[in-house]
């Protein structure tokens, strides 16, 4: 990847498409929604002839015993049937995002005067960085742990692990304060980072600190990228399916003093200038009572992957280069592999939880591009008809801003994402929690709206979520990782 090459390549057209025999997973997913919306018209079907038959009998003076079978029936498929195959309800009760100290800011111009004096890059590195971070739509006031601020960084397990306590712990204590409940009442942690695998776990090194009960499922996620954060959301909630009456903790974060790459590879560069320190905690419940005080309900989610295909499977990469440093290599195309994989994602999603006007346009123009009019665009379903606001990927401005254009958002549809990339820069897999805690903090989500939350990561994989707000969120503008800043946003990026 050269410098020339810095401007993102237009992602594949976002429509939703029909799925392939070889998109394994998606396929699956896409034919179960059908027959259980295929069982829902039938459910809806049996009760409008039983309303019918109950009309033809109140006309014709049949005797009670008709009228009760009929009520039996009308009360099985409106209110007991429902009841038993719904799933399990699982409820975001609050969130927290840590907050870098001031010690640990880095403005563009720091970061590049300390490249240049490491002695490991060469200056024609330091040049390409420079017109990375130029163009990257990061701001003045992101940050960068301890050990990086050294000349040279510090990369070794240790500074690693502490990095870990320093982004883990505070956000961990401030989740339990804030919702009231102790580390003995958690029945389930997962913990993601993609880069950084210590032995003990990171799951381990938290259960360790707060003393957590022997009892307690703890799950460490590695190697899964900035997709990681929702996927471990998705974990959580089918695992609450299966573990009635339970509290479930999400961490996500990203290690980036053991991820820092100290050579000259084009390719292996990005991540130094976009990544930055962030991390997330998040508790999950299928609690009844917790309805009442919870944000969100989980209304949607939908994974999907491209390990499967090779090409998809390395275009982004860990790996050493020719003098044996470590680090990711990102192939040129990635942005359009992941633009596929994204599609399959709405595939699935779309079908789930678009109208059904929406769903019979689409096939409309799908049947006419593939008989008629082939060089017509598909269209692209309206997802704003039942989402309200947009978390989206952070992994740069243009990404940002094609992913937007591909789903047709409005012009401040991706504030949120463009904002925290200016303030925090990418944090990987916790920066879509910024991005929620953003629109919190504006005020911008109201109860009954729904937020998307979009996940990608390596792989190539993408989990969407979409979180229905259960209740007013207010006062949010004077807590979190916003509260000193809030006020300057939204600026011109």
């Amino acid at each position: 990847m050269t410098a020339d090459s810095l401007p993102v390549p237009p992602i594949p057209s976002l429509s939703m498409e029909p799925l392939s025999k070889a998109s394994h997973g998606p396929h699956s997913l896409l034919f179960k929604h059908l027959l259980s919306t295929l069982l829902e018209v039938l459910r809806l079907s049996t009760l409008a002839l039983v309303i019918s038959l109950e009309a033809i009998f109140i006309l014709q003076k049949w005797k009670p015993i008709f009228h009760f079978l009929l009520l039996s029936i009308f009360l099985f498929f409106s209110i007991i049937a429902p009841y038993f195959l719904s799933s399990t309800p699982v409820y975001l009760v609050d969130f927290s995002c840590f907050k870098p100290p001031n010690f640990c800011k880095v403005s563009l111009s720091f970061f590049l005067e300390n490249a240049s004096k490491i002695g490991s890059f060469d200056k024609e590195s330091v040049a390409f960085m420079a017109k990375i971070l130029a163009s990257s739509g990061l701001g003045e006031e992101t940050y960068l742990p301890p050990a990086l601020h050294c000349i040279p960084p510090k990369s070794h397990q240790q500074e690693s692990i502490k990095e870990a306590e320093m982004v883990l712990l505070p956000i961990m204590e401030d989740l339990l304060s804030k919702t009231k409940i102790s580390p003995q009442d958690i029945d389930i942690l997962i913990v993601n980072c993609s880069g950084f695998c210590p032995s003990p776990s990171l799951s381990s090194i938290i259960i360790n600190k707060f003393s957590m009960r022997d009892d307690v499922r703890s799950f460490s996620l590695s190697g899964m990228g900035c997709g990681a954060g929702a996927i471990a959301i998705d974990m959580a909630q089918n695992l609450l399916k299966v573990h009635e009456n339970s509290y479930a903790v999400v961490l996500s974060t990203e290690i980036l003093s053991i991820g820092w790459y100290p050579g000259n590879e084009r390719s292996k560069l990005l991540l130094n200038c976009s990544f930055r320190m962030g991390s997330a905690a998040i508790l999950l419940t299928n609690k009844n009572e917790a309805r009442k005080s919870s944000k969100y309900k989980l209304f949607s989610s939908v994974r999907t992957q491209r390990s499967f295909e090779d090409k998809s499977y390395m275009s982004a990469f860990r790996e050493e280069d020719s003098e044996g440093k470590l680090g990711l290599t990102i192939q040129s195309d990635v942005f359009q592999i992941f633009g596929e994989v994204l599609r399959f994602n709405i595939t699935i999603l779309g079908a789930q939880i678009l109208p059904p006007l929406e769903k019979f346009w689409h096939g409309v123009s799908t049947i006419r591009k593939r008989f008629f009019e082939k060089s017509r665009e598909i269209y692209v379903p309206n997802f704003k008809s039942v989402i309200q606001h947009f978390c989206l990927p952070t992994s740069g401005r243009a990404l940002i801003r094609e992913i937007a254009k591909g789903l047709k958002l409005g012009e401040n549809e991706d504030e949120a994402a463009l904002m925290t990339l200016h303030r925090f820069g990418n944090q990987s897999s916790s920066s879509l929690w910024y991005e929620l805690a953003y629109m919190e903090a504006k005020g911008m989500v109201k109860k009954g709206d729904k937020v998307w939350v979009l996940g990608m990561g390596t792989g190539p994989k993408c989990c969407s979520l979409v979180w229905e707000c259960l209740r007013p969120i207010v006062d949010e503008s004077s807590k979190g990782p916003w509260a000193d800043s809030i006020d300057r946003y939204p600026i011109t990026p």
